[in-house]
């Protein structure tokens, strides 16, 4: 089926182009009655009118769109609850939010030459050149850029440190010394897993205690054989990476016969719904993804404004206390 254009639209409503591109676009001082804007609007409504993205983005000299590029990670609930976060608090200043999945096999410069967006936003840091030819396009880049030295890059990187030290507190102030760390073997997640490994480790060292027992485990399958392992090794406690990861160790303590949390404590990540009804219920660290995706939106508002981005927010992660530590 052809696509309906705005010749049509005039040929409809009897009236000419230039008119029906006025009311179309809302243009700003054009003289045109009530009753042919209404005749317009009605014309392209029967004749199921779609006005274009990138005609309307050439138009204007911008678009409306603002791409967050996703990395290659698994789409969770609380990536999914940022990003719903993150488009509902953008749609109150009229912008849309498009999820690019990015990908290795292809470079990101193909991605503002098929769209014409206003901002990218980076859920992880962006490599230096890519962030240079955005900002070459005159496209604004919200989002921390990868340092040269793979150091961490701050904001989210920060925030996953935070994680493993609040986790490594938990398990301290209950009584526990000797820790484990029992982390995903989905590659991934490696740039999360590391963040919070190092935050763990930076905690148990602030207090004394032994270099955490760091193991993975294979996605959806009981880790029976890792927690026979680590109770071999005097580990009382285990901080895992999300509740996914903590799932499989509750069910691996439980055929390998070793007690929640009587002999093994476990605190996972994320709240997810199955911590509350996991057997014991899972003690884990809540994020603020509400906060981190309002301060997202205000860094993209920011840029879009003229001004400094806000700082990154006081991390709003806490501890929420269940029966398996």
């Amino acid at each position: 089926m052809p696509r309906v254009t705005s010749a049509d639209i005039a040929r409809a409503a009897g009236v000419s182009r230039t008119t029906v591109s006025y009311v179309l676009n809302d243009t700003p001082g054009a003289s045109v009655s009530d009753a042919t804007r209404e005749r317009i609007h009605a014309a392209a409504e029967r004749l199921g009118y779609a006005p274009s993205a990138a005609a309307r983005a050439l138009r204007r000299g911008r678009s409306d769109l603002v791409v967050a590029v996703l990395p290659d990670w698994p789409v969770g609930p609380v990536v999914e609850s940022l990003l719903d976060h993150l488009t509902d608090a953008l749609a109150a200043r009229g912008l849309f939010v498009l999820v690019h999945h990015h990908r290795d096999t292809r470079a990101l410069t193909d991605l503002w030459r098929a769209v014409t967006p206003l901002a990218v936003v980076g859920l992880a840091p962006f490599l230096p050149d890519d962030a240079r030819a955005m900002t070459r396009a005159g496209i604004r880049v919200v989002g921390a850029v990868e340092p040269a030295d793979g150091a961490a890059a701050g904001g989210f990187d920060a925030s996953q440190r935070g994680i493993g030290a609040l986790q490594a507190g938990r398990l301290a102030d209950t009584g526990h010394s000797r820790l484990g760390y029992v982390t995903t073997d989905d590659p991934r997640l490696d740039r999360f897993a590391r963040a919070r490994l190092a935050g763990l480790r930076a905690a148990c060292a602030a207090r004394g205690l032994a270099e955490p027992v760091v193991v993975a485990v294979r996605t959806g399958e009981p880790a029976t054989t890792t927690v026979r392992g680590l109770s071999g090794a005097g580990v009382t406690a285990v901080a895992a990476y999300n509740d996914e990861v903590a799932l499989a160790v509750l069910a691996g303590a439980r055929e390998a016969g070793v007690p929640v949390p009587s002999r093994l404590a476990v605190i996972g990540v994320d709240d997810s719904p199955g911590a509350r009804v996991a057997a014991p219920p899972l003690t884990t660290v809540a994020q603020p993804v509400e906060r981190q995706a309002e301060h997202l939106a205000a860094e993209v508002l920011a840029a879009l404004d003229g001004r400094d981005a806000p700082p990154w927010p006081d991390d709003g992660a806490h501890v929420v206390v269940r029966r398996s530590a």
